[in-house]
């Protein structure tokens, strides 16, 4: 009997595991929602919401980059300068040179794309560390951010720029559907296609997936490539959002993309992601800022909670997926 009875509570922990395993990131982002709106009324309003949502658009679309590469077991450092270089590129070409928006942004986006795919081509053909080799490109590409852009600000007056940030659809504004296409996009790519079946493959048991015939350079280099690209969006977000080429922002995307795919269950062993993880930890990260701004709290306490926050993740999926043995 007792052992029937163990065997009864065994399942309920199994159960309880499963849950949080697939439901934990939503919980914690109810009860900090909750937490704030109690410390900080003016939190729950429908304008603030809107306004979250409308920030964390650009760090969303570095942290889904970010949660492919990590997804095929490695990681992409460069997405900020990347972020950076865009931005340098559009005041360049827009104020400097006079070219029209539309041209602008396609060479932007295709420069990130371009060294998104260098990133990918490295890692896979010659088989070096991710961090090494982003690391590396960061340096570069933050460099050429500063040679295109002279080490100087570049304003950009161009009304028609700006509302790439500014402008509403009915009540929403552009960013806010950017984001919403980006997540459904980036859902379909993930489950529904065979290349996020190749990706997934590739950081679970890379000799299986070769086995299976899975080009693994195909795969990687698509998936920073896409990394890139998506930097690239961020990049004409922030810069419409600014108004203003710099060759100094995006320092620490690459901190919050991780975080983000942390906090959403995206494990660096590789081979687990989930889109919505991601999207709510993207949100729990803007919650943190937007909450301890509302009530005053200094911004290097906003970092050490944040810390405090994805050790508290992961300790969590370790704990309920029995990682730590």
């Amino acid at each position: 009997m007792a052992k029937k009875e163990e065997k009864v509570l065994g399942m309920d922990r199994e159960k309880f595991r499963m849950f949080m395993g697939k439901y934990g990131i939503g919980v914690i982002l109810l009860i900090m929602m909750v937490f704030i709106s109690i410390m900080e009324p003016a939190f729950r309003s429908g304008s603030n919401m809107v306004n979250v949502a409308t920030q964390v658009s650009i760090n969303a679309m570095i942290a889904y980059g970010m949660c492919l590469a990590i997804t095929t077991e490695g990681i992409d450092l460069s997405v900020g300068a990347q972020l950076a270089l865009v931005s340098c590129i559009l005041g360049q070409l827009i104020s400097n040179k006079g070219w029209g928006i539309i041209p602008a942004i396609v060479v932007a986006i295709l420069v990130s794309t371009a060294w998104g795919t260098i990133n990918g081509f490295l890692i896979s053909k010659f088989n070096m560390f991710p961090f090494v080799v982003t690391l590396s490109t960061q340096l570069i590409i933050r460099g050429l951010a500063q040679v295109v852009s002279g080490g100087q600000a570049i304003p950009i007056t161009d009304t028609t720029f700006k509302q790439i940030y500014s402008a509403k659809l009915g009540p929403i504004p552009f960013p806010i559907l950017v984001l919403i296409l980006a997540t459904v996009l980036m859902y379909l790519v993930l489950h529904w296609t065979k290349f996020g079946r190749y990706v997934f493959a590739v950081g679970d048991n890379m000799q299986a997936a070769i086995a299976s015939g899975v080009s693994i350079i195909k795969t990687k280099t698509a998936t920073y490539a896409i990394s890139g690209f998506l930097a690239g969006i961020a990049g004409v977000i922030f810069t419409a959002k600014t108004a203003s080429a710099q060759s100094n922002i995006g320092v620490g995307y690459e901190t919050d993309a991780v975080a983000a795919c942390v906090l959403g269950g995206t494990s660096f062993a590789g081979g687990v992601t989930t889109v919505p993880g991601v999207l709510m930890g993207i949100f729990i990260i803007g919650f943190i800022y937007n909450g301890m701004n509302l009530i005053g709290i200094d911004s290097y306490y906003q970092s050490m909670t944040k810390g405090a926050v994805i050790i508290g993740a992961v300790l969590l999926d370790m704990v309920m997926n029995k990682k730590n043995g």
